[in-house]
Protein backbone atom coordinates (compact mmCIF):
# COMPACT_ATOMS: atom_id res chain seq x y z
CA UNK A 1 0.00 0.00 0.00
CA UNK A 2 2.94 2.31 0.35
CA UNK A 3 3.91 4.70 -2.63
CA UNK A 4 7.14 2.96 -2.73
CA UNK A 5 7.87 1.01 -5.51
CA UNK A 6 8.15 -2.71 -5.40
CA UNK A 7 11.83 -3.64 -5.22
CA UNK A 8 12.64 -0.60 -2.94
CA UNK A 9 14.31 -1.54 0.43
CA UNK A 10 12.95 -0.53 3.12
CA UNK A 11 12.92 -1.12 6.87
CA UNK A 12 9.25 -2.66 8.54
CA UNK A 13 7.78 -2.12 12.04
CA UNK A 14 5.48 -3.84 13.31
CA UNK A 15 4.03 -3.31 16.92
CA UNK A 16 0.69 -4.24 18.17
CA UNK A 17 -1.04 -6.11 20.76
CA UNK A 18 1.27 -8.93 20.39
CA UNK A 19 4.42 -8.09 18.29
CA UNK A 20 7.10 -5.54 18.44
CA UNK A 21 9.94 -6.17 15.96
CA UNK A 22 11.89 -4.53 13.06
CA UNK A 23 12.06 -6.04 9.71
CA UNK A 24 14.21 -5.26 6.52
CA UNK A 25 12.93 -5.99 3.22
CA UNK A 26 15.50 -6.50 0.49
CA UNK A 27 14.88 -5.68 -3.36
CA UNK A 28 13.84 -9.45 -3.96
CA UNK A 29 11.84 -8.87 -0.99
CA UNK A 30 13.35 -11.15 1.17
CA UNK A 31 11.81 -10.25 4.74
CA UNK A 32 14.60 -10.75 7.64
CA UNK A 33 13.73 -9.83 11.21
CA UNK A 34 16.10 -7.87 12.29
CA UNK A 35 15.21 -8.16 16.12
CA UNK A 36 11.97 -8.70 18.31
CA UNK A 37 12.28 -5.33 20.85
CA UNK A 38 9.48 -5.98 22.74
CA UNK A 39 6.90 -8.58 23.35
CA UNK A 40 3.71 -7.17 23.07
CA UNK A 41 3.86 -3.25 23.33
CA UNK A 42 0.27 -2.77 22.96
CA UNK A 43 -1.01 -4.81 25.61
CA UNK A 44 1.66 -3.62 27.68
CA UNK A 45 0.91 0.29 26.72
CA UNK A 46 -2.82 -0.35 27.24
CA UNK A 47 -2.38 -1.82 30.56
CA UNK A 48 -1.96 1.00 32.54
CA UNK A 49 -5.50 2.45 31.31
CA UNK A 50 -6.85 -0.36 33.15
CA UNK A 51 -4.69 -0.13 36.23
CA UNK A 52 -6.10 3.30 37.41
CA UNK A 53 -9.33 3.00 35.76
CA UNK A 54 -11.73 1.57 38.87
CA UNK A 55 -14.61 0.03 36.21
CA UNK A 56 -12.00 -1.86 34.93
CA UNK A 57 -12.53 -5.55 36.32
CA UNK A 58 -9.14 -6.49 37.37
CA UNK A 59 -9.92 -10.02 37.16
CA UNK A 60 -10.17 -9.69 32.77
CA UNK A 61 -6.72 -11.14 31.43
CA UNK A 62 -6.15 -8.29 29.72
CA UNK A 63 -7.35 -4.61 28.19
CA UNK A 64 -10.33 -3.53 26.40
CA UNK A 65 -9.58 -2.66 22.71
CA UNK A 66 -10.42 1.35 23.13
CA UNK A 67 -7.70 1.50 26.46
CA UNK A 68 -5.22 2.51 23.97
CA UNK A 69 -7.10 5.13 22.26
CA UNK A 70 -8.24 6.57 25.72
CA UNK A 71 -4.12 6.91 27.23
CA UNK A 72 -3.43 8.02 23.78
CA UNK A 73 -5.70 11.38 24.73
CA UNK A 74 -4.33 10.86 28.60
CA UNK A 75 -0.39 11.22 27.75
CA UNK A 76 -0.70 14.30 26.12
CA UNK A 77 -2.34 15.63 29.54
CA UNK A 78 1.60 14.56 30.85
CA UNK A 79 3.20 17.54 32.33
CA UNK A 80 6.26 15.75 33.84
CA UNK A 81 9.08 13.93 32.27
CA UNK A 82 11.06 12.35 34.96
CA UNK A 83 9.89 9.11 36.55
CA UNK A 84 9.74 8.98 40.48
CA UNK A 85 11.25 5.66 41.93
CA UNK A 86 8.06 4.05 42.27
CA UNK A 87 7.47 4.58 39.16
CA UNK A 88 10.61 3.12 37.67
CA UNK A 89 9.44 0.20 39.47
CA UNK A 90 6.33 -0.02 38.01
CA UNK A 91 7.65 0.51 34.51
CA UNK A 92 10.02 -2.45 35.39
CA UNK A 93 7.61 -5.19 36.43
CA UNK A 94 5.55 -3.57 33.27
CA UNK A 95 8.01 -3.72 30.84
CA UNK A 96 10.34 -6.62 31.51
CA UNK A 97 8.49 -9.67 31.83
CA UNK A 98 8.11 -11.49 28.50
CA UNK A 99 4.63 -11.50 28.07
CA UNK A 100 1.63 -9.32 30.02
CA UNK A 101 1.08 -11.51 33.04
CA UNK A 102 -2.16 -12.62 33.34
CA UNK A 103 -2.25 -12.02 37.28
CA UNK A 104 -0.83 -8.22 36.23
CA UNK A 105 -3.40 -6.74 38.04
CA UNK A 106 -3.35 -8.91 41.34
CA UNK A 107 0.44 -7.52 42.07
CA UNK A 108 -0.69 -4.29 41.45
CA UNK A 109 -3.07 -3.42 44.12
CA UNK A 110 -0.51 -1.61 46.28
CA UNK A 111 0.25 0.98 43.49
CA UNK A 112 -0.50 4.14 43.72
CA UNK A 113 -2.04 4.30 40.60
CA UNK A 114 -4.38 0.94 41.78
CA UNK A 115 -8.02 2.14 41.01
CA UNK A 116 -7.35 5.80 41.58
CA UNK A 117 -9.61 7.19 38.04
CA UNK A 118 -7.99 8.65 35.01
CA UNK A 119 -8.84 11.92 35.70
CA UNK A 120 -5.98 11.59 38.67
CA UNK A 121 -2.81 14.27 37.76
CA UNK A 122 0.18 11.95 38.48
CA UNK A 123 -1.64 9.13 36.78
CA UNK A 124 -1.91 11.72 33.54
CA UNK A 125 1.79 12.67 34.15
CA UNK A 126 2.57 8.86 34.43
CA UNK A 127 0.69 7.80 31.15
CA UNK A 128 2.84 10.33 29.19
CA UNK A 129 6.09 9.11 30.81
CA UNK A 130 5.22 5.72 29.81
CA UNK A 131 4.25 6.46 26.37
CA UNK A 132 7.85 7.70 26.11
CA UNK A 133 9.35 5.00 27.54
CA UNK A 134 7.79 2.29 25.56
CA UNK A 135 8.94 4.28 22.07
CA UNK A 136 12.35 5.28 23.49
CA UNK A 137 12.88 1.42 23.94
CA UNK A 138 12.16 1.30 20.04
CA UNK A 139 13.85 4.52 18.84
CA UNK A 140 17.20 3.41 20.63
CA UNK A 141 17.07 0.03 18.94
CA UNK A 142 16.32 1.84 15.46
CA UNK A 143 19.05 4.64 16.40
CA UNK A 144 21.91 1.78 17.18
CA UNK A 145 21.03 -0.56 14.40
CA UNK A 146 19.21 0.77 11.63
CA UNK A 147 21.95 2.72 9.81
CA UNK A 148 20.77 2.46 5.61
CA UNK A 149 18.41 5.67 5.86
CA UNK A 150 15.97 3.44 3.90
CA UNK A 151 12.42 4.43 4.33
CA UNK A 152 9.96 2.78 6.94
CA UNK A 153 6.97 1.18 6.58
CA UNK A 154 4.85 0.77 10.01
CA UNK A 155 2.11 -2.04 10.49
CA UNK A 156 0.04 -2.86 13.64
CA UNK A 157 -2.26 -1.36 15.98
CA UNK A 158 0.74 0.95 17.25
CA UNK A 159 1.01 2.92 13.94
CA UNK A 160 -2.66 4.74 14.96
CA UNK A 161 -0.55 6.53 17.70
CA UNK A 162 -0.43 9.60 15.72
CA UNK A 163 2.27 10.84 18.39
CA UNK A 164 4.35 7.92 17.90
CA UNK A 165 4.04 8.58 13.78
CA UNK A 166 5.24 11.83 14.34
CA UNK A 167 8.24 10.93 16.16
CA UNK A 168 9.09 8.66 13.73
CA UNK A 169 9.44 11.22 11.35
CA UNK A 170 11.44 13.69 13.41
CA UNK A 171 13.89 11.03 14.20
CA UNK A 172 15.64 11.46 10.82
CA UNK A 173 16.61 7.69 11.31
CA UNK A 174 14.50 7.28 7.64
CA UNK A 175 14.09 8.52 4.46
CA UNK A 176 10.21 8.80 4.73
CA UNK A 177 7.97 6.66 7.03
CA UNK A 178 4.46 5.44 5.55
CA UNK A 179 1.94 4.19 7.66
CA UNK A 180 -1.45 2.71 6.03
CA UNK A 181 -4.87 4.22 7.30
CA UNK A 182 -5.85 0.51 7.95
CA UNK A 183 -2.65 -0.17 10.18
CA UNK A 184 -4.47 -1.95 12.73
CA UNK A 185 -6.25 -5.03 12.27
CA UNK A 186 -8.91 -3.61 10.02
CA UNK A 187 -6.29 -4.10 7.49
CA UNK A 188 -5.62 -7.87 7.43
CA UNK A 189 -7.70 -8.75 4.67
CA UNK A 190 -6.23 -6.36 2.64
CA UNK A 191 -2.96 -7.73 3.85
CA UNK A 192 -4.01 -11.43 3.32
CA UNK A 193 -5.09 -10.54 -0.16
CA UNK A 194 -1.58 -8.89 -1.14
CA UNK A 195 0.16 -11.53 0.49
CA UNK A 196 -2.04 -14.28 -1.93
CA UNK A 197 -1.08 -12.10 -4.96
CA UNK A 198 2.31 -11.53 -4.41
CA UNK A 199 2.54 -15.65 -4.13
CA UNK A 200 0.29 -16.08 -7.45
CA UNK A 201 1.45 -13.39 -9.70
CA UNK A 202 4.93 -11.65 -8.02
CA UNK A 203 3.35 -8.78 -7.50
CA UNK A 204 2.94 -7.39 -4.20
CA UNK A 205 1.43 -3.35 -5.23
CA UNK A 206 -2.39 -2.48 -5.03
CA UNK A 207 -4.14 0.01 -6.78
CA UNK A 208 -6.41 0.92 -3.49
CA UNK A 209 -8.56 4.07 -2.53
CA UNK A 210 -9.33 5.10 1.51
CA UNK A 211 -12.99 5.65 -0.06
CA UNK A 212 -13.22 1.67 -0.62
CA UNK A 213 -16.25 0.80 1.70
CA UNK A 214 -20.13 -0.44 0.85
CA UNK A 215 -22.05 3.05 -0.60
CA UNK A 216 -24.69 4.38 1.81
CA UNK A 217 -28.54 2.31 2.06
CA UNK A 218 -31.42 4.30 1.55
CA UNK A 219 -32.72 1.30 3.85
CA UNK A 220 -36.27 3.14 4.96
CA UNK A 221 -37.89 6.00 5.10
CA UNK A 222 -37.53 8.76 8.41
CA UNK A 223 -40.43 9.02 9.91
CA UNK A 224 -42.94 11.97 8.22
CA UNK A 225 -42.57 14.85 10.07
CA UNK A 226 -39.68 14.65 12.38
CA UNK A 227 -37.20 16.28 9.53
CA UNK A 228 -37.27 19.32 7.96
CA UNK A 229 -36.23 17.13 4.42
CA UNK A 230 -34.87 19.63 1.75
CA UNK A 231 -31.77 19.70 -1.39
CA UNK A 232 -29.17 21.44 0.28
CA UNK A 233 -25.83 23.83 -1.10
CA UNK A 234 -21.90 23.84 0.24
CA UNK A 235 -22.92 27.26 0.99
CA UNK A 236 -26.13 26.65 3.19
CA UNK A 237 -24.57 23.13 5.04
CA UNK A 238 -21.12 25.65 5.97
CA UNK A 239 -23.79 28.17 7.04
CA UNK A 240 -25.39 25.59 9.42
CA UNK A 241 -22.25 24.35 10.67
CA UNK A 242 -21.04 28.06 11.23
CA UNK A 243 -24.58 28.44 13.34
CA UNK A 244 -23.68 25.67 15.44
CA UNK A 245 -25.44 23.23 14.24
CA UNK A 246 -23.66 19.88 14.27
CA UNK A 247 -24.97 17.79 11.40
CA UNK A 248 -23.77 13.96 10.19
CA UNK A 249 -21.80 13.58 6.66
CA UNK A 250 -22.38 10.77 4.56
CA UNK A 251 -20.62 10.95 1.15
CA UNK A 252 -19.95 7.69 -1.25
CA UNK A 253 -18.39 4.69 0.27
CA UNK A 254 -17.19 4.69 3.64
CA UNK A 255 -13.69 4.70 4.76
CA UNK A 256 -11.23 1.70 4.84
CA UNK A 257 -9.64 1.65 8.67
CA UNK A 258 -10.97 3.18 12.00
CA UNK A 259 -10.94 6.43 11.37
CA UNK A 260 -13.58 9.03 9.84
CA UNK A 261 -11.91 10.51 6.77
CA UNK A 262 -14.65 12.91 5.82
CA UNK A 263 -17.08 10.17 4.22
CA UNK A 264 -18.93 9.25 7.62
CA UNK A 265 -18.42 11.70 9.77
CA UNK A 266 -19.84 14.13 12.71
CA UNK A 267 -18.83 17.89 11.44
CA UNK A 268 -18.86 21.27 13.09
CA UNK A 269 -17.88 24.55 13.37
CA UNK A 270 -13.67 24.15 14.85
CA UNK A 271 -14.16 27.28 17.21
CA UNK A 272 -15.16 26.64 20.38
CA UNK A 273 -14.57 24.22 23.01
CA UNK A 274 -17.73 23.77 24.20
CA UNK A 275 -18.36 21.95 20.88
CA UNK A 276 -15.60 19.22 21.92
CA UNK A 277 -17.67 18.89 24.60
CA UNK A 278 -21.40 18.58 22.82
CA UNK A 279 -19.37 16.28 20.62
CA UNK A 280 -17.91 14.49 23.35
CA UNK A 281 -21.52 13.79 24.83
CA UNK A 282 -22.97 13.12 21.31
CA UNK A 283 -19.94 9.94 20.92
CA UNK A 284 -21.18 8.86 24.57
CA UNK A 285 -16.97 9.03 25.34
CA UNK A 286 -14.94 10.65 27.88
CA UNK A 287 -14.20 14.29 28.33
CA UNK A 288 -10.50 14.23 28.13
CA UNK A 289 -10.55 12.75 24.30
CA UNK A 290 -9.70 15.36 22.18
CA UNK A 291 -12.01 15.66 18.80
CA UNK A 292 -9.96 16.06 15.27
CA UNK A 293 -9.80 19.04 12.50
CA UNK A 294 -9.96 18.25 8.80
CA UNK A 295 -8.72 21.17 7.38
CA UNK A 296 -8.13 22.74 3.49
CA UNK A 297 -4.30 21.04 2.83
CA UNK A 298 -3.25 24.99 1.00
CA UNK A 299 -3.88 26.05 4.68
CA UNK A 300 -2.84 23.30 6.75
CA UNK A 301 0.73 24.69 6.98
CA UNK A 302 -0.41 28.35 8.07
CA UNK A 303 -2.38 26.75 11.04
CA UNK A 304 -1.15 23.77 11.90
CA UNK A 305 2.76 23.78 10.46
CA UNK A 306 1.93 21.04 8.33
CA UNK A 307 3.81 21.41 4.89
CA UNK A 308 2.96 18.06 3.56
CA UNK A 309 -0.63 16.37 2.98
CA UNK A 310 -1.80 14.41 5.62
CA UNK A 311 -5.21 12.39 4.60
CA UNK A 312 -5.47 10.14 7.06
CA UNK A 313 -5.56 11.57 10.29
CA UNK A 314 -2.03 9.45 11.00
CA UNK A 315 -0.18 12.30 12.60
CA UNK A 316 -0.23 15.44 14.97
CA UNK A 317 1.05 18.62 14.32
CA UNK A 318 0.95 22.03 16.31
CA UNK A 319 -1.77 24.28 16.54
CA UNK A 320 -0.54 28.23 15.14
CA UNK A 321 -3.79 29.44 16.56
CA UNK A 322 -6.09 29.92 19.30
CA UNK A 323 -8.78 30.08 17.22
CA UNK A 324 -9.32 26.30 16.84
CA UNK A 325 -10.20 25.08 20.51
CA UNK A 326 -12.41 22.61 19.60
CA UNK A 327 -9.96 20.73 17.74
CA UNK A 328 -6.80 21.79 19.98
CA UNK A 329 -5.73 19.16 22.50
CA UNK A 330 -4.83 20.01 25.53
CA UNK A 331 -0.93 19.83 24.86
CA UNK A 332 -1.48 21.93 21.53
CA UNK A 333 -1.27 19.63 18.80
CA UNK A 334 -3.98 18.42 16.59
CA UNK A 335 -4.94 15.34 15.15
CA UNK A 336 -5.11 16.46 11.42
CA UNK A 337 -6.35 15.25 8.36
CA UNK A 338 -5.83 17.46 5.58
CA UNK A 339 -8.35 17.49 2.12
CA UNK A 340 -7.59 18.33 -1.54
CA UNK A 341 -9.50 18.36 -4.83
CA UNK A 342 -8.06 15.03 -5.35
CA UNK A 343 -8.46 13.39 -2.01
CA UNK A 344 -12.06 14.39 -1.04
CA UNK A 345 -13.54 16.77 -3.52
CA UNK A 346 -16.87 17.06 -1.82
CA UNK A 347 -15.36 18.02 1.48
CA UNK A 348 -12.98 19.74 -0.29
CA UNK A 349 -15.72 21.92 -1.20
CA UNK A 350 -18.06 22.31 1.71
CA UNK A 351 -14.29 23.26 3.43
CA UNK A 352 -13.93 26.30 1.25
CA UNK A 353 -17.63 27.59 1.57
CA UNK A 354 -16.99 27.22 5.40
CA UNK A 355 -13.50 29.25 4.72
CA UNK A 356 -15.89 31.78 2.58
CA UNK A 357 -18.22 32.61 5.45
CA UNK A 358 -15.55 32.31 8.43
CA UNK A 359 -12.50 33.06 7.52
CA UNK A 360 -11.18 29.46 8.16
CA UNK A 361 -10.98 26.21 6.42
CA UNK A 362 -11.18 23.82 9.24
CA UNK A 363 -14.13 21.59 10.67
CA UNK A 364 -14.18 19.03 13.85
CA UNK A 365 -14.42 15.94 11.89
CA UNK A 366 -15.59 12.75 14.53
CA UNK A 367 -16.30 9.11 13.30
CA UNK A 368 -19.95 8.78 12.71
CA UNK A 369 -21.04 5.12 14.60
CA UNK A 370 -22.58 3.75 17.24
CA UNK A 371 -20.04 3.20 20.52
CA UNK A 372 -17.54 0.56 19.62
CA UNK A 373 -19.16 -0.22 16.05
CA UNK A 374 -18.18 0.10 12.61
CA UNK A 375 -19.50 3.40 10.54
CA UNK A 376 -23.26 3.63 10.41
CA UNK A 377 -24.24 2.84 6.24
CA UNK A 378 -27.78 2.95 6.87
CA UNK A 379 -31.08 5.45 6.63
CA UNK A 380 -32.72 3.66 9.82
CA UNK A 381 -29.70 3.44 11.73
CA UNK A 382 -28.59 7.13 11.42
CA UNK A 383 -32.16 8.10 11.97
CA UNK A 384 -31.88 6.82 15.02
CA UNK A 385 -28.43 7.83 16.21
CA UNK A 386 -29.37 11.29 15.13
CA UNK A 387 -32.60 10.89 17.53
CA UNK A 388 -30.58 9.07 20.99
CA UNK A 389 -27.32 11.08 20.06
CA UNK A 390 -28.51 14.39 19.80
CA UNK A 391 -27.30 15.98 16.34
CA UNK A 392 -28.86 18.49 15.20
CA UNK A 393 -29.90 16.84 11.82
CA UNK A 394 -27.46 15.05 8.54
CA UNK A 395 -26.73 15.10 5.24
CA UNK A 396 -26.63 12.07 2.77
CA UNK A 397 -25.46 13.15 -0.76
CA UNK A 398 -26.34 16.83 -1.01
CA UNK A 399 -29.82 15.82 1.17
CA UNK A 400 -30.15 17.24 4.59
CA UNK A 401 -32.11 16.06 6.85
CA UNK A 402 -32.78 18.96 9.88
CA UNK A 403 -34.15 17.38 13.20
CA UNK A 404 -37.29 19.99 13.77
CA UNK A 405 -37.22 18.98 17.71
CA UNK A 406 -33.30 20.65 18.10
CA UNK A 407 -33.56 24.34 19.43
CA UNK A 408 -30.29 25.04 17.48
CA UNK A 409 -32.11 24.17 13.80
CA UNK A 410 -35.23 26.04 15.25
CA UNK A 411 -33.02 28.73 16.10
CA UNK A 412 -31.15 28.67 12.79
CA UNK A 413 -34.11 28.75 11.06
CA UNK A 414 -35.68 31.56 12.57
CA UNK A 415 -32.38 33.74 12.04
CA UNK A 416 -31.84 32.92 8.13
CA UNK A 417 -35.54 34.16 7.70
CA UNK A 418 -37.43 30.45 6.78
Amino acid sequence: MSPFPQGSPCYALVWEGAIGAFYEIDPDMNITLIADVMNEPGNRYASIYGLADPTFPKNAPFSRFSDAGKLMALASFSKRGTPTAEEEELMAFLLSSGHVRLDLYDRLESSAYYNVGTDDTEFRNFAGIFSDRIFDTFYRFAKANLRKKLPLVISGGCGLNCDWNSKWRETGIFSEVFVPPVANDSGSAIGTAIDAQLHFTGDAKIKWDVYSGLPFRTDSSVPPGRYDVRDTSYDEVAHMLSSGLILGWVNGRYEIGPRALGNRSILAAPFDDNTRVRLNEIKQREQFRPIAPVCLEGDAARLFGCNQESPFMLYTYRANTDALAAVTHVNGTARLQTVSPSTNAQLYELLLAFKARTGYGVLCNTSLNFNGKGFINNLSDLDTYTTDHGLDGFVVEGRAYLLRSSERFMAYRKDAGQ
